[in-house]
């Protein structure tokens, strides 16, 4: 007599780290994918504009930036929606599936204003696989464990920036600016799609189990906060919110500055390509390695101090890029600004996972990352701008002390929000 097969259990959910290993373990992996489309341009695309496409004013030669910025700007936003409504597997396929196309419009762009709407799609593309990989991992990992898990996704995105900015810049060097270094960023975004499709699972049941656990102080709606709430919350009124976005825009305003500038400063003292491709790349790895630290530091130490801190390292390595001119001075400019960047970047991160609730923290993330990665629209816009105007050793000093000043309101304003350091805002 045939028997009826019973349907198999649903997995249990369960959070933390340890419990969900394999998963967040796969997701580390993505992410470093994720960072890898984004390198393949760090060297390549800055010296593109004037070689090959004759683009010679500051301006013009960061507008790939811009529309990378824009683009990836608003598409967090959208990402964080998108994934509370739909689930957050979907939303990291569809970023997946817009990144393939880039490399192979960097590969023949018949004119500069094709490598400027490729640099949008790149930028949709990041805005839904990166924010996508960190909500994942706050969902998996739960409260206590936050800030490493940031600091390995952030750690595992910016090694592999530097690691495709340094093997883009030798297939330059060996084989031309074109096609080759972007046929690797193609291999990248294929692999991408193909284990995220194969393996990925979904994580929004952790995120509702999270919910239900999370004690919801009596100011705060949960689950009720409509979308408007908390842009306005996280963009004005939350002082640790707010403190985060302002911090993360100023902080990639710097990024911007140093993704379309320095190449060109550093190709005008004569360093060849491999060299201009070597200083690209150390500022994202030591940013990257960095963070497999600070980002556990600070589940041990809060998040507040090393914020501040990372700012006004970020902006004494602004000013030695600025006032240098060796190979020398120059890496050690980038290892200064990689470090202060590892302490800033997992610990915005955490920080809005510390304050946001489980139900809106999708949005918050987003909106937090809408405001961050706009910075890289404004400091393609400043940076260009200042530099027609004054050079770029003087945009340089500029941003230097915006930085310095970004990290100064922090002390004042942010509150520590690290649970059991946390100090009650009334």
């Amino acid at each position: 007599m045939s028997r009826v097969s019973e349907p198999a259990a649903a997995p249990v959910v369960r959070l933390g780290l340890r419990a969900n290993a394999a998963q967040f373990t796969l997701l580390v992996a993505v992410n470093a994918l994720v960072g890898a489309a984004l390198g393949q341009e760090r060297t390549v695309v800055p010296l593109l504009a004037r070689s090959e496409f004759g683009v010679e004013a500051f301006t013009g030669a960061l507008s790939f930036i811009l529309a990378f910025g824009v683009a990836k700007a608003a598409t967090n936003y959208v990402a964080g929606s998108l994934s509370d409504r739909f689930g957050r597997r979907p939303v990291l396929l569809a970023g997946w599936l817009v990144a393939v196309p880039v490399p192979l419009v960097l590969a023949w762009a018949p004119t500069w204003g094709w490598v400027v709407a490729a640099n949008g799609l790149l930028g949709v593309s990041q805005g839904l696989t990166w924010s996508t990989t960190v909500v994942m991992k706050i969902d998996l990992v739960g409260p206590s464990r936050r800030g490493l898990a940031m600091g390995l996704n952030e750690a595992a995105g910016y090694l592999s920036v530097a690691g495709a900015a340094l093997v883009t810049g030798w297939l330059a060097e060996a084989y031309g600016l074109r096609p080759a270094p972007f046929l690797f960023g193609l291999a990248v975004a294929a692999l991408g799609l193909g284990i995220s499709t194969a393996f990925v699972r979904e994580t929004q049941g952790h995120a509702r189990l999270e919910s239900r656990l999370h004690p919801v102080p009596a100011k705060d709606p949960g689950e009720r906060t409509r979308g408007r709430d908390v842009f306005v919350r996280t963009t004005l009124t939350d002082p640790a919110l707010s403190s985060a976005s302002q911090a993360g825009l100023v902080n990639n305003l710097g990024d911007g500055l140093a993704w379309g500038l320095f190449p060109l400063l550093y190709a005008s003292a004569g360093l060849s390509v491999a060299r201009v491709g070597l200083l690209a790349a150390v500022y994202p790895a030591v940013w990257g390695l960095g963070q497999l630290v600070t980002g556990a530091l600070s589940d041990r130490w809060g998040r507040k101090w090393l914020v501040v801190g990372g700012m006004l390292v970020q902006a004494v390595g602004l000013t030695v890029v600025a006032v240098a001119s060796t190979f020398s001075w120059w890496l050690v400019a980038g290892v200064l600004l990689g470090a202060g960047t590892a302490m800033v970047y997992p610990t915005l991160l955490a920080a809005v996972g510390d304050v946001a609730h489980p139900a809106w923290r999708a949005r918050a993330v987003g909106t937090y990352r809408l405001w961050r990665d706009a910075g890289f629209a404004v400091g393609a816009v400043l940076a260009g701008l200042l530099a027609d105007a004054f050079g770029i050793r003087p945009a340089v000093g500029w941003v230097a002390a915006l930085t310095a000043a970004s990290g100064l309101l922090v002390a004042v304003r942010m509150p520590e929000t690290l649970p059991g350091r946390r100090v009650s805002r009334g």
